[in-house]
């Protein structure tokens, strides 16, 4: 049995919110401006003069004034009109729909697309957990089309639910090879003193029935990214999650997601250091392409290991139980871009940043199929 996890930070467009951008302070400050001043029905001479100003100033005119295509209403449906179109009259309340929208999520790279399909073929995990998905819909072409360039059987079962985040964070699990997604459950209506959810996005529960007949837990989740004190209320409520199915019996656990904090963070000790959760990252079984060069040597604060150097995010943990199972586990970074003076082998494709998986690895484990005893303990004598 082999199961992976992913943020694959979306599989073909990203909300322009989670995209880290290289524009300098005055092009962003340029760009908020021109877009509170074009929707204005009425605009005054000054707002016109400043419109002119700021599509000089980000270098409108060097665009092309034949635009490859223009967006139409037509019977109630928007449509792409191609080159050479005609000029057409403003429109009004009695004519069809002739004007410009504000799209704010970003197409994602072709490239992209296929080195995310890659980096899950390459381990073809029977069961794969992804943080980050926009929709159901976008997940079943991406295992019907993409996953099949990579003659990969593909996946029989895909669930994706939204979460508490609207810009296309939802939370995803396929299944394939006879293991079944029996049941979910999400905690995304989960409050802090009944007022704000505590997760963000979500905690989701998924209950699989292996092809022996035993039955697997995993909670995947993702945690505050800008919020120290918020991720520490989801790493105790995760933990909370986890010791009350201890205590209903449930023995083969795995946590796992983007926890957005280093292992050593105070905001995870609930999670890392109070429970019986084993960090597959630290097990002497986990594989990892080293850097290359002098980073090889290094430990950096907060990596996953030595030769390892990316800020450790992502996660996944193990009970004592899956701990005993564990046949190998690793980490494959081969579709993340080298940042500063990191190196490690990368896809061919992957020429620069755009055409990166994604910014985090992805983090798989493999376990024993055998069916599973349950512990005899042994009183200690004196």
């Amino acid at each position: 049995m082999k199961i992976a996890t992913l943020n694959i930070e979306n599989l073909f467009h990203r909300d322009k919110s989670l995209i880290r951008n290289g524009l300098t302070k005055c092009v962003t400050n340029w760009i908020s401006e021109l877009d509170a001043l074009m929707p204005r029905m009425q605009k005054s001479v000054n707002d016109m003069e400043r419109i002119r100003e700021l599509t000089f100033l980000l270098g409108f005119e060097n665009i092309d004034n034949h635009p490859y295509g223009v967006l139409r209403k037509r019977q109630g449906e928007l449509f792409l009109k191609q080159r050479g179109y005609t000029n057409e009259n403003r429109a009004s309340q009695l004519t069809d729909w002739n004007g410009w929208i504000a799209l704010h999520s970003v197409a994602i790279d072709h490239k992209a697309i296929l080195n995310k399909a890659r980096l899950v073929s390459e381990i073809d995990p029977d069961i794969l957990i992804l943080q980050e998905v926009e929709d159901k819909a976008s997940l079943m072409d991406f295992n019907s089309i993409f996953l099949k360039e990579y003659d990969i059987v593909p996946y029989d079962q895909i669930l994706v639910l939204e979460g508490n985040d609207a810009r296309g964070l939802s939370m995803g699990i396929l299944t394939k090879n006879g293991y079944r997604l029996d049941a979910v459950k999400s905690h995304g209506l989960d409050f802090v003193d009944r007022a704000d959810p505590i997760f963000d996005i979500d905690c989701q529960e998924y209950t699989i029935t292996t092809p022996e007949g035993e039955t697997l837990y995993i909670l995947s989740s993702q945690f505050s990214s800008d919020n120290e004190s918020k991720r520490k209320i989801q790493a105790r409520k995760v933990a909370s999650i986890y010791d009350k199915m201890k205590a209903e019996g449930k023995e083969l656990i795995l946590v796992c997601g983007t926890l957005n904090d280093v292992s050593y963070s105070d905001c995870l000790s609930p999670l890392l250091r109070e429970t019986d959760l084993e960090d597959v990252s630290r097990n002497p079984r986990c594989r990892a392409d080293k850097d290359k060069g002098e980073d090889a040597g290094y430990f950096r604060m907060g990596a996953y290991r030595m030769g390892v150097n990316i800020k450790q995010k992502d996660y996944m943990l193990l009970s004592f139980e899956m701990t005993q199972k564990l046949i190998a586990c690793g980490l494959n970074r081969k579709g993340m871009w080298p940042e500063r003076n990191s190196n490690w082998e990368v896809y061919p494709t992957l020429k620069n940043k755009v055409h990166a998986a994604s910014s985090h690895p992805l983090i798989w484990g493999e376990f024993d199929n055998a069916k599973w005893q349950s512990r005899t303990y042994f009183p200690i004598l004196e």
